[in-house]
């Protein structure tokens, strides 16, 4: 079956469902879990439709840092267990199923004066004891190191020269973009048979089914199914009341690489008076620098799209400026954004001590619930969710399945949309439509993101196919070359 995502394949899916079909297992959620445990269901022959209320990787998914994290926070709090689970997720993420994806971030912590340098690289040779029990090459993540000043310096120019001393350089995991994962797993599932439906939001939810409706028809229909997997992440308990969680927000701030002078090296920040607790400096392929990330409790009503209040943004400044030779200001900022992350409720601990272990919860009523965890994990998570519907007499095996485009090979294409749609590149190019949208990005990118990826408007492509929406004076001047695109 083909993998393509797009407006008629969507309406002809949700018509088969409107009409009576009846599925597996229906999941509620189009994140990275929702859109990993479709794949899984889907990989183990059960009949899966997704069902999403907005787009692909609307929510949590495309709000994070962009790393595939080797588990060295988790470490640091005694969580051995999940820190190896992410060990090897990573390693499976970089060497198997998107190697595309995922390529390896050199991170630096500069060493000004006294610190405690001994003590964080026994964490990261900790860190690198877990990347070799994963299995995952050193070829792939090299092995830590201590580094002169001079370096130091040669790999980030923009670090205060004043009293630095060296720095420890180490390697992690990080996505080329979080959403364009979330996109190629749901067409990797819809190449399995799943059906992916966006703009179908479930109205009423029940361990055999839900009633939804088609937001661009306003029409609402049922699905019928023997299993229901509730994957909204921090907004589960809105649809299951009986699931309690403490969201917490984490912002981020995008910046142009020229503000901060880092090269491709990213930056580890300690925050003064936390022992485990950093923020992190991140160049990314596209001439961007995002900084992050908060750790804050959030209270009240959860809205479908965060936002990064002053006070994150003058914590994310002050303390990334703090190793910086030319101090960040809020003129720097050309964007922000910020995410909720789906934490499990614990009595009398803040939200950055909460553990991002995941759990598969089981209403009354039988819809399956699976919250927490981070995306490096979501593979775990989509499979244990799986597991308990009952319904799969095989074991998961999607730590085999290559996502779409997924590919180590050498690719005859130009290497940033190699880096983007991996295999596939070479059929972007043979779409012959270079003429530039914004910046680097083409027609042929924004006619592949609809024939293709699922997206059905401008916000689609803008918000999730690409980055172009995080800078909103970005957005701004490519929204009017996206309108004759609009399906």
């Amino acid at each position: 079956m083909r993998t393509s995502l797009n407006a008629a394949r969507r309406l002809r899916e949700l018509a088969e469902v409107a009409g009576g079909l009846a599925v597996d297992v229906l999941v509620v959620g189009g994140g990275v879990t929702g859109a990993g445990a479709a794949l899984d269901a889907a990989s183990r022959g059960l009949s899966v439709c997704l069902v999403e209320a907005h787009d692909l990787a609307f929510g949590t998914s495309r709000w994070s840092s962009k790393l595939v994290h080797g588990g060295l926070r988790y470490l640091a709090h005694g969580e051995v267990g999940l820190a190896y689970e992410s060990a090897v997720e990573r390693g499976i993420l970089m060497t198997r199923t998107a190697p595309h994806l995922v390529r390896a971030l050199p991170q630096l912590v500069a060493l000004h004066g006294k610190q405690r340098d001994s003590l964080v690289m026994a964490g990261l040779r900790a860190g690198d004891v877990l990347r070799r029990a994963a299995g995952t090459p050193r070829s792939v993540l090299p092995p830590p190191r201590r580094i002169s000043a001079a370096e130091t310096l040669a790999l980030a120019p923009g670090l205060r020269a004043d009293g630095l001393t060296g720095g420890l350089l180490s390697f992690d995991g990080q996505l080329i973009d979080d959403a364009r994962l979330v996109v190629a797993l749901a067409r990797t599932a819809a190449g399995l048979g799943a059906r992916i439906l966006t703009r179908a939001r479930v109205t009423e939810l029940a361990g055999d089914g839900a009633r939804v409706r088609d937001t661009l028809t306003g029409d609402d229909f049922d699905i019928k199914a023997r299993k229901v997997i509730n994957a909204t992440g921090v907004w589960a308990g809105q649809l299951v009341p009986s699931v309690r969680l403490r969201p917490s927000r984490g912002s981020h701030l995008v910046l142009s690489a020229d503000a901060v002078q880092i090269g491709s090296t990213s930056l580890t920040v300690p925050i003064p008076g936390e022992t485990n607790r950093f923020v992190l400096v991140l160049p990314q392929t596209d001439g961007r620098v995002y900084v992050g990330l908060t750790d804050e409790p959030v209270d009240g009503p959860l809205p479908d799209v965060p936002t990064a209040p002053q006070s994150d943004v003058d914590f994310l400044l002050r303390v990334a400026s703090s190793v910086l030779q030319r101090p960040l200001t809020t003129s720097d900022v050309i964007g922000s954004y910020a995410g909720l992350r789906p934490l499990i409720e614990q009595e009398g601990s803040r939200s950055a001590d909460l553990s991002r272990k995941h759990a598969v919860l089981t209403s009354p009523d039988g819809v399956i619930t699976v919250v927490g965890g981070k995306l490096t994990t979501y593979r775990r998570m989509a499979a244990d969710a799986v597991d308990a519907t009952g319904l799969a007499s095989n074991p998961g095996r999607t730590k085999d399945i290559p996502l779409v485009g997924a590919t180590r090979s050498a690719v005859d294409a130009p290497p940033r949309l190699v880096a983007k749609y991996g295999a596939e590149a070479p059929q972007v190019v043979a779409l012959n439509r270079p003429e530039p949208v914004f910046g680097e990005i083409t027609e042929a990118e924004i006619a592949w993101a609809y024939d293709h990826e699922g997206a059905l408007d401008a916000d689609d492509v803008l918000d999730r196919r690409t980055r172009i929406g995080l800078v909103p004076a970005d957005r701004s001047q490519a929204t009017k070359h996206l309108a004759r695109f609009a399906t």
